[in-house]
């Protein structure tokens, strides 16, 4: 019968974490020698046996490693893009790329880490969500080679690679002051995300600098999907003074403020004005085509996996935090 000890059920029996236990099988000489008989010996009583793909050891001058990449949503065509120019670097760099979708899920994320340890996957690319920061920090202090994506814990020194986020949504806001608009709706996304915190700062100062009232109905957190978008609309349009216009934080949450406006026939800009975060290949196909802050999601990719590539050689060495700027394209819906 297959073997059913997990690398998980080991780290829990010895009291340590998954991160040891990976690399006291991967031979490592970072873990101390009594902590190392200690996982071992619990192994053995435990009758795990690695599996074949988890043989493979990581060695320095391997020719072929296997990368992990993490993000919340594949069906999302920013992180499609942002994993392209992850996948292309790694296979120019002979790296195969082993790739999970967290669907904003902890537990999800969790698993998938776990997996790609048991597995020997030499570094983890992630777009992590709010659970498992604690978890992140546990891998950091082991000098697991982990690098984070669009998003970021605030509070861990980690390597990033991200976007200026609160100066893509003050341009986004900004405009929509120029146009003459006063009561500006925000869409936000998930609370207690770098992405959303950094969006909704840019908003609040650009309102704050045009000397706008910051008014609590016209601010609202949604889920990054068109739902959050819809629902949001439908939320605004029930006020006594809706919005004249919205800033929305995500393409999807874009998309559902789209539909939900056409369904009510209500004219964008004329009505209500709308700026995106995301310039989307249908962006211009939209009716209106949208004005949107454009982040280079390809880059994001590539920057991240040649910085995860850079921490393989060398593991010890400062903190990186790259960061890209955006750009605010504008067409007709503000």
């Amino acid at each position: 019968m297959e073997n059913r000890t997990s690398i998980q059920d080991i780290a829990k029996a010895a009291n340590v974490s998954i991160a040891t236990v990976s690399r006291v099988f991967n031979n490592s000489n970072k873990v101390r020698s009594e902590t190392a008989n200690k996982v071992l010996e619990v192994a053995k009583k435990m009758n795990y046996r690695p599996n074949r793909v988890a043989r493979r050891m990581r060695v320095k001058n391997s020719d072929s490693l296997i990368l992990g990449l993490i993000v919340t949503d594949l069906g999302n065509p920013f992180f499609s893009d942002l994993s392209r120019g992850v996948e292309d670097i790694a296979y120019k760099n002979k790296q195969a790329l082993l790739v999970c979708n967290t669907d904003e899920d902890p537990e999800k994320e969790k698993f998938y880490i776990d997996s790609m340890l048991s597995e020997r996957v030499s570094g983890i690319i992630i777009a992590p969500t709010t659970g498992n920061y604690d978890y992140l920090r546990s891998l950091k202090e082991q000098n697991y080679p982990i690098v984070c994506v669009d998003r970021y814990p605030s509070d861990l020194n980690i390597d990033t690679v991200t976007i200026n986020n609160k100066k893509g949504a003050y341009e986004a806001t900004k405009r929509l002051i120029e146009l003459g608009h006063k009561r500006i709706g925000i869409i936000n996304g998930i609370r207690n995300l770098s992405t959303t915190a950094g969006r909704y700062n840019g908003y609040k100062k650009a309102i704050k600098e045009a000397g706008i009232q910051l008014s609590k109905d016209l601010v609202v957190f949604e889920n990054y999907k068109e739902s959050g978008g819809r629902e949001a609309i439908q939320h605004f349009l029930s006020l006594d003074s809706p919005p004249t216009a919205v800033f929305c934080t995500n393409n999807l949450m874009t998309l559902g403020c789209y539909e939900e406006l056409h369904k009510r026939r209500i004219n964008i800009p004329e009505d209500m004005a709308i700026i995106g975060f995301d310039d989307m290949p249908w962006a211009v196909a939209l009716d209106p085509p949208l004005t949107a802050i454009k982040q280079p999601s390809y880059e994001l990719g590539v920057n991240a996996v040649e910085l995860l590539l850079k921490r393989l050689r060398k593991t010890n060495g400062n903190t990186m935090h790259m960061v890209l700027n955006p750009e605010l394209i504008i067409r007709d819906s503000g």
